[in-house]
């Protein structure tokens, strides 16, 4: 393994942290609907927990209102009985073959609970893109002890590491004060 390989290994391990925060953050309800908050809600298919947007196709009907339209008419049911016992306190309603789930207004005591929740995502966040960090430098450390590579060497690239991880840390950051703002307009 080279200095370079570490680098790029830190580098990959940091940018799939970033991309886990975007996803997790994606499904933080704010107070206009998104078909986002459905992606992780299972419906009961022939037996097989199935995400919903492999049964039913989730669009926008409004902007407080989602609306799922299985692709087998039987699903209904199933389908609203699994939004309903997720856990994002969503209330659907069946209407003819479609289910319509309207996302109420949310409460300013929810929408502080929500920013808590956004930061405890970006620490986690932080807390991963550190461990990279942490990897990257022990890996090169052996690689100083196995005399692959020069201490100068070694310091320049924990450099480079820490440039990395400021560079990530400041990315979060960002998400999660957008994010802030986001659940906080009203």
């Amino acid at each position: 393994m080279t200095i370079a390989d570490v680098k790029t290994t830190a580098d990959k391990k940091m940018g799939r942290s970033i991309e886990k925060l975007k996803t997790d953050l994606a499904k933080v309800r704010t107070g206009r609907a998104h078909t986002g908050i459905l992606d992780h809600v299972q419906v009961d298919y022939y037996g097989a927990p199935t995400a919903i947007n492999q049964v039913a196709n989730v669009t926008l009907l409004d902007a407080r209102t989602i609306l799922v339209q299985p692709w087998e008419k039987k699903m209904v049911n199933a389908i609203e009985k699994a939004i309903r016992e997720s856990d994002l306190g969503l209330n659907p309603a069946t209407h003819g073959d479609a289910v319509r789930v309207p996302t109420p207004a949310l409460t300013e005591e929810r929408r502080k609970e929500l920013v808590k929740l956004v930061k405890s995502e970006g620490e986690d966040t932080k807390i991963a893109v550190r461990g990279a960090r942490r990897d990257a430098n022990d890996a090169l450390k052996k690689m100083v002890k196995d005399k692959a590579c020069s201490e100068d060497d070694e310091r320049r690239a924990q450099d480079d590491v820490q440039k990395l991880t400021d560079k990530y840390v400041q990315e979060v950051d960002k998400l999660i004060s957008e994010k802030e703002k986001e659940v906080l307009t009203i």
